[in-house]
């Protein structure tokens, strides 16, 4: 039970700082002052998201309140308008997630070489993100999400993208940190639940106690009286992968999920690289209409006409209709990663779109919704700082959560800002080199493995994959790290003083004259201001020193001589002139 001294805010969405302030019962001004002593500059009508509230009510340090998110949805089918009633059934889209080593890529592997027809598994890239099976007559659309973190991006583009989400836990190892970030990600989507519980080939494998394990975390099996469906599989051996199908179907059938053909196609952009020789390669998933090629359509700040159009095998495909995965060639730029995109009647249309889009992500600071990378950003950023972007990885999340709060408490005394892209548990993969790579990004792996594969792939690419087992030794190179991005500063010594006693010539470049070391020495190498009473008149370098007509290594005090001066801009020594001594270098800062 909650504690009935606790007061709830519940937000659809976002709200407004204005209406925070309300339901916290403070002044706008006073909510306004104080995010300005937290470093947060934010107007009155700005839109806050749901965790960028809950980092607000944690830096102010407000207690007694709790945020609760108002769920708005009625299905997972939801569309963003209205559907028609000449709407039609569309396949499912499932994204398996789970724990690493649980079988996720083994369970995806095994139902492409089972489920599709012969050679199309072979037609599978790397780079294709979602692809398409046909079993019992009916297609399901497959989302290899690359991480969890680009499940996250997609929520927070306001996209559903998957309807169902089957989470993969291994029998033999049980609930892991990892499956318990999956449930969440899963939850928070409102995607529907479908547990495969692998490796029940394994010794050691005991599904009663797994099942036993997810019930601790709110997934109640429908054995027990739950309503989550929980199949027991090999993946490997290929055992009940048809019943995990039907349940899959089954699942879509209640849902109803549908889609409308006759409106101007739109979808989401799940994947988008350059290829020589063919300019911008996007991986698009059709969500309503029918993409064409030839068509027009629009991304975010890009546009494009679709040159060509492919399935998830490489071949050329005419048409997409809902829930089917595609890559175009056609866009003038490369649409950001989650981006809606729609089709339009023409190029102009397209073009106006585009750059209408454009002008509204300029202005987004003073009248967009500010996310909660935003806000740590406006909190952490000073005007001229630079920025360190890292990607943590860890063995577990408590592990992850330490680093993170290690990272965070270096003190860059405002200089440079930690910019965390990205964290997550179990080992570096390919989706974290994706988001490091051009951004001058370093992933940190705290106690956890990099495969060959993926090593090869960071070397080349340029992205930089640091692996520690101790957590200080990972700070200290993160220090490191943000001390390279310093500035270096000019250090001075001062060498000691002269006062010249005679000028025996003076040339443009050159002066030779002779004094008396007041204090300190002079050596060749060292640099001298002039000094002409209280003034300095100019700069020069001393490059030779000589004694009785000998040259020498150095004068001491209260010892006279010769010295040869190096100009840099013509100058004139006079008698009772002074010459100040002293070493300057650049040095790399210290935090």
């Amino acid at each position: 039970m909650a504690d009935t001294d606790t007061k709830v805010i519940q937000i659809a969405g976002s709200i407004t700082v204005d209406e925070l302030a309300k339901a916290l019962g403070l002044s706008v001004t006073s909510l306004i002052g104080e995010l300005f002593k937290e470093g947060i500059v934010a107007t009155i009508n700005q839109r806050l998201d749901f965790d960028t509230a809950s980092i607000i009510l944690d830096e102010l340090n407000i207690k007694g309140v709790k945020l609760e998110k108002k769920n708005t949805a009625t299905k997972t089918s939801e569309h963003r308008h209205e559907l028609s009633d000449k709407a039609v059934g569309r396949p499912p889209v499932v994204a398996v997630m789970g724990h690493v080593d649980h079988g996720k890529t083994t369970l995806l592997d095994t139902l492409l070489k089972k489920k599709t027809v012969e050679g199309e598994a072979g037609g599978i890239t790397q780079h294709i993100s979602a692809y398409q099976l046909e079993y019992e007559g009916r297609k399901i659309t497959f989302l290899d999400t690359p991480g969890h973190e680009a499940f996250a991006a997609i929520r927070q583009h306001g996209a559903m993208l998957t309807d169902i989400v089957i989470i993969v836990v291994a029998a033999d190892d049980g609930v892991k940190p990892q499956t318990v970030e999956a449930i969440k990600f899963a939850q928070s989507a409102n995607a529907k639940i479908i547990v495969a519980i692998n490796k029940i080939d394994r010794e050691g494998a005991d599904v009663p106690r797994t099942m036993a394990d997810l019930s601790q975390h709110g997934l109640q099996p429908e054995e027990w009286g739950g309503d989550i469906t929980m199949v027991p599989i090999s993946a490997k051996r290929g055992d009940n992968l048809d019943k995990l199908l039907d349940m899959v179907l089954l699942t879509s059938d209640i849902e109803e999920l549908k889609a409308d053909v006759d409106i101007p196609s739109e979808g989401l952009v799940i994947e988008s690289h350059m290829e020589m020789g063919k300019g911008s390669v996007v991986n698009l998933l059709v969500t309503g209409g029918e993409l064409k090629t030839g068509e027009f359509i629009v991304a975010g700040t890009t546009y494009g006409k679709v040159r060509t159009m492919l399935d998830f095998r490489g071949k050329p495909k005419g048409k997409a209709t809902p829930s089917t995965p595609v890559t175009v060639t056609g866009f003038k730029e490369l649409p950001n990663f989650g981006d809606s995109f729609v089709e339009v009647s023409d190029e102009k249309t397209a073009r106006k779109m585009a750059l209408l889009n454009a002008q509204a992500a300029q202005n987004a600071n003073a009248s967009a919704n500010v996310t909660s990378t935003d806000l740590l950003r406006m909190m952490n950023v000073a005007d001229n700082s630079k920025v360190f972007n890292v990607i943590i990885k860890g063995d577990v999340l408590g592990s992850v959560t330490s680093v993170v709060d290690s990272l965070k408490m270096i003190d860059t005394k405002g200089e440079i800002t930690l910019n965390i892209v990205a964290t997550g548990v179990g080992d570096v993969t390919e989706n974290d080199v994706y988001m490091a790579e051009g951004g001058e990004t370093v992933i940190y792996g705290f106690n956890v493995n990099v495969p060959t594969n993926i090593a090869k792939m960071a070397a080349r690419d340029n992205v930089s994959i640091k692996n520690y087992r101790v957590i200080y030794e990972l700070l200290d190179d993160a220090k490191g790290e943000m001390e390279n991005l310093l500035p270096s500063e000019i250090i001075e010594e001062d060498k000691g003083e002269m006062k010249v006693l005679g000028v025996f010539r003076t040339e443009r470049t050159s002066i030779i004259a002779g004094g008396e070391v007041l204090k300190g020495e002079v050596k060749p190498k060292m640099l001298a201001r002039v000094m002409r009473g209280k003034e300095s008149i100019g700069e020069v370098e001393i490059e030779s020193v000589q004694k009785e007509k000998l040259a020498v290594d150095s004068l001491m005090a209260g010892e006279t001589g010769g010295i040869a001066l190096k100009l840099s801009k013509r100058l004139t020594l006079e008698i009772g002139d002074r010459l100040k001594f002293f070493t300057r270098e650049m040095k790399k800062r210290k935090l």
